[in-house]
């Protein structure tokens, strides 16, 4: 019976450590998608947002482009 519990708890760690890596790797990925950038006011306009280049970061606000830098 121990060895079964044993077992069983090696095998559930496992588990958890290879959930946990992919997760790592989803997370990294993620962050390499969502890297910021530039779009031009035309492009902010087109995407449906408007460009405030009189806010701190000149970002496009609203749209498919929200939150990204104008340049």
């Amino acid at each position: 019976m121990p060895i079964r519990r044993i077992l069983a708890a090696v095998i559930a760690t496992a588990a958890l450590a290879g959930l946990g890596l992919t997760g790592a790797a989803t997370a990294t990925a993620t962050a390499a998608q969502g890297a910021s950038s530039y779009v031009t006011p035309s492009q902010c306009r087109e995407g449906g947002g408007e460009p405030r280049i009189d806010l701190p970061g000149n970002p496009c606000v609203g749209g498919r482009y929200d939150g990204q830098a104008v340049d």
